[in-house]
């Protein structure tokens, strides 16, 4: 009797052992969210029409079955979407399943996270915490500042992902025997030239990604780098000039050099990447302006990604000399990270004390540099020294996602002073006031004393 008890007492656990194996396979085959989840499973299907085309502010997970780091992120990424639910959007996509939507946004490991903001078709990546918590707060930032933008006059990038799904090819030059010289050989900008042949299955794959990447780099580059096309079963002349035996071939124009070939990937996200690597290569360093009125920090800080804000001494302190050592300093470091297309900005010390205030700037003596990100209201501050090697680690760690960051005091940009542009001279004291002590009668002093 006790041995029967045995057996199916073993029965049983080998049973329940099974369904908990049954169970995992399950969930590593078919995913980690289901229809009871507040986490939206997304795939090819249905990618276009719940995120391009939404105006709902996105945060999206690609993930795989077999991946750790993804497992061991579900439950906070489940608990984020329950919080923000009715308020963001969360979603997964399975990306070991889903190759060519993983591909289609550049992951390359996983969990990737990624924000679709206001312009969906340039998602930002998520840097935060894997933290139910840093989730959600970093979700409500983007939001905010979607809504900033949109209370600022900026379009939402949800119509122009409708364009894009409709295979629009607006954005891409078609360039043909007649035209190409003149626009591209005698031309200023770079060009990225697709010869195709229309019966060709590898043009028909590459025709919507290379549509979708023109208006993206259009769009980013001010239109400094232009994506064409050219059918080459049509423009004979053109195809044997530059040597095309095969479809399709993309090249690179650039003003006075040799094309050359572009060997890079084929998807919307490569495309824009190297674009991007070539508008900058060829780009002017930036900018560096003093920030005379609000309008010159908010645009270099909502512009761009980052903007690196530099605080130097008093001109009374330095000289010209000095100031302008220092200047020199940042133009140099800033043509080194001209690729980043970051803003980059100075004030002299106390001309701006809502803004130091806001950043902590002071506490280390001046000069002093930050860097802020405008859509998370978060900043970093250089710790180190004012000087090439020191600001390069600074911004090195920064490009790489490392150091400490802290949010902007009040959580958004602070008020700015209106004040006169620097003259490139020496300060100068303020000239005192001389005293008329001919009417002073210095007896009387004499004697109160």
């Amino acid at each position: 009797m006790i041995g029967l008890r045995m057996m199916e007492t073993s029965k049983m656990q080998y049973f329940i052992g099974l369904s908990c194996v049954t169970h995992l396979l399950f969930m590593t085959v078919n995913g980690f969210y289901t229809s009871s989840d507040d986490v939206i499973e997304l795939s090819p299907s249905n990618f276009n029409r719940e995120v391009i085309q939404s105006d709902s502010l996105w945060l999206i997970e690609f993930y795989a079955p077999w991946c750790g780091h993804c497992q061991r992120l579900t439950p906070d990424w489940k608990k984020a979407a329950t919080a923000l639910k009715g308020v963001v959007k969360v979603g997964a996509v399975n990306a070991d399943e889903h190759k060519s939507l993983g591909a289609q946004y550049g992951i390359k490991g996983f969990p990737t996270i990624k924000v679709f903001g206001l312009n969906k078709n340039s998602p930002e990546d998520y840097q935060g915490a894997r933290t139910s918590q840093a989730i959600v707060d970093s979700a409500l930032n983007s939001l905010r500042s979607m809504v900033k933008s949109r209370l600022d006059g900026k379009s939402s990038g949800s119509d122009h992902g409708r364009q894009q799904s409709s295979g629009s090819k607006k954005d891409v030059v078609e360039l043909t025997d007649d035209n190409f010289d003149k626009n591209v050989l005698d031309g200023d900008d770079i060009w990225m030239v697709e010869f195709f042949a229309p019966w060709c299955g590898h043009c028909k794959n590459l025709e919507p990604e290379w549509a979708a990447a023109a208006s993206d780099v259009k769009e980013q580059t001010k239109g400094k780098v232009k994506l064409a096309a050219v059918d080459a079963t049509v423009h004979q002349e053109l195809a044997s000039r530059y040597g095309i035996r095969g479809f399709p071939t993309i090249k690179i124009f650039r003003k006075g050099e040799e094309p050359e070939d572009y060997n890079g990937g084929r998807t919307r996200s490569d495309i824009v990447a190297s674009a991007l690597d070539l508008f900058s290569e060829n780009a002017p360093p930036p900018e560096l302006l003093e920030i005379l009125n609000e309008d010159v920090l908010k645009k270099a800080c909502e512009d761009f990604q980052l903007c690196i804000i530099s605080v130097l001494p008093h001109i009374l302190d330095t000289g010209a000399v000095g100031r302008n050592t220092y200047l020199d300093v940042i133009r140099r470091m800033a043509d080194k990270y001209k690729k980043k297309m970051w803003g980059w900005v100075w004030a002299e010390a106390g001309a701006q004390m809502d803004l130091e205030s806001s950043l902590g700037i002071g506490g280390f003596g001046y000069p002093a540099m930050a860097a802020i990100n405008s859509r998370k209201m978060k900043f970093a501050l250089l710790k180190g020294s004012f000087s090439e090697q020191g600001i390069h680690e600074f911004l090195r760690d920064l490009s790489m996602g490392r150091g400490s960051t802290a949010t902007v005091g009040g959580g958004a940009l602070p008020k700015i002073n209106r004040v006169e542009q620097w003259d490139g001279k020496d300060g100068e004291l303020p000239i005192e006031e001389d005293i008329d002590l001919s009417d002073v009668d210095l007896d009387d002093i004499k004697d109160e004393l």
